[in-house]
């Protein structure tokens, strides 16, 4: 382990990638003495292990990394998106097929959301692709109760605050309405717990269903309820060099203020997403 401030990966890192946990996971597992290196046992994630170090994790030695896999699920509504619930409620780990490796979920959905939920066996990937900078837009069908014009609409497009936390503008489009329910189109770039429907709450508008049609580039498509989907391995490549090519476009965009067309952009994807998905229409 010698100098590894400098060499190395972060052994948080080297964990999650392994697909035993996420990056913060990792972290408290270091922290609560579970994690031996060489045979010693660390206290500290700040920590840079070379491919000579051995890693034991509850006693068990950590296998090598797997190739990155990702796979798309259709969520029904009823379960968890966590691997554990103190109230014992069901998961969707627990619907997962017996084949499955180990996974976890990329972002959430609540008991009673439905649609799109990508998971992966690489826990450095799920923290990556969680972070609002990545910029994925995340799309959504939802029926509200209430009568509504695009009017109601705007202070979610300006961002708003709900209890002290501040939401950052969304890009949103009142579809239709029938009957005493109203269809919204709704895209967002960062996934706060029950975002939507905190923010819908606040303008007097009842959720009663919303279902993610779409994450970034993937889609929920013609998939069914309860059915899962692995990503194309050439898919996953391409989504680490698309990942690698924005980050450094990013850089290069420091301090240029002239981007325009964002917004459209952001509309005609979440209008795309949307005319796949309208079977959702009732």
């Amino acid at each position: 382990m010698e100098d590894q401030a400098n060499k190395g990966e972060r052994i948080a890192k080297i964990i999650a990638r392994a697909g035993l946990a996420s990056r913060r996971e990792s972290e408290k597992l270091i922290l609560d003495g579970k994690v031996k290196v060489n045979g010693k046992t660390i206290s500290s994630p700040a920590l840079n292990l070379s491919s000579d170090d051995v890693v034991e994790v509850d006693g068990k030695l950590l296998s090598p990394p797997e190739k990155t896999r990702i796979w798309m699920y259709h969520k029904p509504v009823g379960l968890i998106s966590t691997s554990k619930d103190e109230k014992n409620r069901p998961t969707i780990f627990d619907k997962l097929p017996n084949e499955m490796p180990r996974v976890l979920s990329i972002g959430r959905l609540d008991l009673n959301s439905e649609g799109l939920l990508l998971l992966t066996n690489d826990g450095e990937l799920k923290r990556r692709l969680e972070l609002p900078s990545t910029g994925w837009l995340r799309s959504y069908r939802v029926r509200v109760k209430g009568i509504l014009n695009e009017n109601m609409l705007e202070p979610l497009r300006q961002g708003i605050s709900v209890d002290g936390t501040q939401f950052k503008p969304m890009q949103v489009s009142f579809d239709r309405q029938t009957g005493a329910n109203a269809w919204l189109s709704i895209g967002l770039r960062e996934g706060k717990n029950r975002e939507i429907r905190k923010a819908l709450s606040l303008l007097g508008l009842s959720v009663n269903r919303l279902i993610r049609i779409s994450f970034g580039d993937f889609e929920l498509g013609k998939l069914k309820k309860g059915e899962i989907e692995e990503v194309r391995s050439s898919r996953v490549k391409n989504l680490f060099k698309k990942e690698v090519d924005n980050r450094e476009m990013k850089e290069n965009q420091k301090g240029n203020f002239g981007r325009k067309g964002t917004k459209n952009k952001d509309k005609v994807s979440i209008t795309r997403n949307i005319s796949k998905n309208r079977r959702f229409n009732h």
